[in-house]
């Protein structure tokens, strides 16, 4: 098993924002009187916004004026967090670093809005670690479709087929696998766990730092 290049998801994969997002979604549909299943958050785990924003305005009418409105008021809430609220995951750092260092090609394929994307790395200090970041916002499908797989492929010049995807949410993994990639999906435990994958994906794993271990062990990409 070897690949020419990684593709990393970003949200629950390398930054842990999942939890952050949760709460910035439930503060703002409690504040406007409804009360958040969690059936549908379930649901919509891994895709975009834009999407989401759909979804929550069928389910609760008041939230916004329009969909946009409601993606404009998560997206500028994650925006404006306090310092420090949001952090990498763990093994993260290493494995970026690692990929990195050898000079692997690598993007970020996420389900965020550009400009989140961007204000993260920014905050992780990877600009130029992980130089390719490209949003499903702009692509007619968001995840579990493939597009922002097989666009974030052709833009570093890599047959999906020889591409390592990494993952944390069903959506995500499905995207990933519908594109022709091989995916280590590493389940983000706010919201999934290996049992999630069963039925679809062999390869998962507990740690970014057990994926690391995999590739320099078998050195996929050395």
């Amino acid at each position: 098993m070897a690949f020419k290049a990684i593709i990393f998801d970003m949200d629950g994969l390398l930054v842990d924002s999942e939890p952050v997002w949760h709460e910035v979604e439930t503060e703002l549909i409690e504040s406007n009187g409804y009360s958040y299943s969690d059936d549908l958050r379930d649901m919509c785990i891994g895709m975009r916004v834009d999407e989401f924003a759909v979804i929550l305005q069928r389910h609760y009418p008041e939230l916004g004026e329009s969909p946009a409105a409601i993606e404009a008021a998560i997206t500028g809430r994650m925006l404006n967090l306090p310092p420090g609220k949001i952090q990498a995951m763990s093994g993260a750092a290493e494995l970026v670093q690692y990929v990195a260092e050898l000079g692997t090609p690598r993007a970020i394929a996420s389900s965020s809005s550009q400009a989140v994307i961007e204000h993260f790395v920014a905050l992780m200090g990877w600009d130029e670690l992980i130089p390719q970041r490209y949003s499903a916002e702009s692509m007619a499908r968001g995840k579990p479709a493939p597009d922002i797989y097989l666009h974030a492929a052709r833009q570093i010049g890599v047959e999906p087929r020889d591409c390592l995807a990494l993952e944390d949410s069903r959506a995500g993994t499905q995207a990933a696998l519908a594109a022709g990639m091989t995916c280590f999906t590493v389940p983000d435990r706010s919201h999934s766990s290996a049992a999630d994958f069963a039925d679809f994906n062999n390869k998962v794993y507990s740690s970014l730092h057990d994926v690391l271990d995999e590739l320099k062990r078998k050195r996929i990409f050395a």
